[in-house]
């Protein structure tokens, strides 16, 4: 689905991320990755024969997956039509998909390795009483990403915008001095991301470029209005340090889900026990929407943690309905394949691996390549 809304977001811009508040498509499949993470650590740490050793085996799948996100998307394969790549660690991108994957499931392996209680599970309740240090975990989370989110002071800031090479780059100023702004340029998420990695390290192309205010071609990229805002060019990482946390929640969600397959054996029961928290995380979302904290993809709002969570358990109960208790199994053997090779199909086609070894066999220019050749690409 991402390499979908990545190929062809531009073409169709309902299904492309939203430039802000709002969702679509696209905005689905990060939180659907992460709790499907939970649902399998779940499964994973059923029967643990050493917390030790199960501790540094995630801790070890959790550094490589960090340092493959990377080099990945850290900035190294940045001219990918030119055979261009390498990047600069003073701009490094610190930042990305892989890596708030790498969090997540870190700190979601950690909970279920170490908390975990030993209470016999025969109903709802001795469910949430043997894992209640877990809940207690994301409900700490939750109040931490709402303390930081609406309690910072955001200060003015500055950035610069790169000029022609003989020419000093320009220096943009944008006035906040507020608290408690979910827009995109006073809000809480951008500034921990500022002071602590650097604007230099953030991604550089955010996705608020596509609003009305900083684009004539809103939904898409294109020039810039005259009127519009100081912060319509400044670096944003849409996967930074304080949306993170609530991707923790989302990734603890989906443990709780992986919980009913292990300690419930009939499918009435899983089912029933699935849609209860999915039907009031889904209504939760959407009452808080209205009243306000609007559901972002960009700020991992807790509206949004709570609507794509709630809209994860509905589809995973479907496709068990569908296949475990229906029987049909046939028209997912494709799906099934994908899933379990997810990670190298993501790294060979979205992170531009497979472009890379494509396009590296060209002829008189790196333009003439096999692409061209069978039409793809121009």
């Amino acid at each position: 689905m991402m390499i979908l809304v990545d190929d062809a977001g531009g073409i169709f811009p309902a299904i492309n991320h939203s430039p802000w508040n709002g969702l679509t498509l696209a905005d689905f499949v990060m939180p659907f990755f992460l709790f499907i993470v939970g649902v399998s650590l779940a499964l994973t740490y059923k029967k643990l024969p050493s917390r030790v050793v199960s501790t540094r085996k995630a801790i070890s799948r959790a550094v490589k997956l960090l340092a493959l996100g990377i080099f990945l998307q850290g900035g190294f394969f940045h001219g990918i039509n030119d055979l261009t790549y390498g990047v600069d660690i003073m701009q490094i991108r610190w930042m990305g998909i892989l890596q708030r994957i790498a969090v997540a499931y870190l700190l979601a392996a950690l909970c279920e390795i170490w908390l975990k209680g030993d209470d016999t599970v025969n109903s709802g309740k001795s469910l949430l009483r043997k894992y209640r240090y877990q809940w207690a975990v994301a409900l700490f989370l939750t109040s931490l990403y709402l303390c930081l989110l609406y309690g910072l002071y955001v200060p003015d800031w500055q950035y610069r915008i790169p000029t022609e090479p003989s020419l000093p780059s320009k220096i943009v100023s944008v006035k906040c001095g507020v608290r408690a702004d979910t827009g995109p340029g006073c809000n809480a998420v951008g500034m921990i991301d500022r002071k602590i990695f650097g604007i230099q390290h953030l991604y550089r192309r955010p996705v608020y470029a596509r609003m009305q205010e900083c684009s004539i071609n809103s939904p898409e990229h294109g020039p810039l209005p005259p009127d519009a805002p100081s912060w319509c060019q400044a670096p944003f990482d849409p996967e930074g340090l304080l949306s993170s946390v609530m991707a923790i929640v989302t990734c603890l969600i989906g443990l709780h889900y992986g919980h009913i397959i292990v300690h419930f054996k009939d499918h009435r029961v899983r089912i029933l026990h699935w849609m209860i928290p999915t039907s009031c995380l889904v209504v939760l979302g959407f009452a808080l929407d209205v009243m306000g904290m609007h559901i972002n993809k960009v700020l991992y709002t807790f509206s949004y943690t709570c609507v794509t969570a709630g809209a994860a358990g509905i589809l995973f109960a479907g496709i068990y309905l569908m296949v475990d208790v229906c029987g049909f199994s046939r028209i997912t053997t494709v799906m099934k394949w994908i899933g379990m090779h997810a990670l190298m199909i993501y790294i060979l086609v979205a992170c531009n691996v497979l472009p890379v070894v494509l396009q590296g066999v060209y002829w008189g220019h790196p333009r003439n390549n096999i692409l061209k050749l069978i039409g793809i690409g121009t």
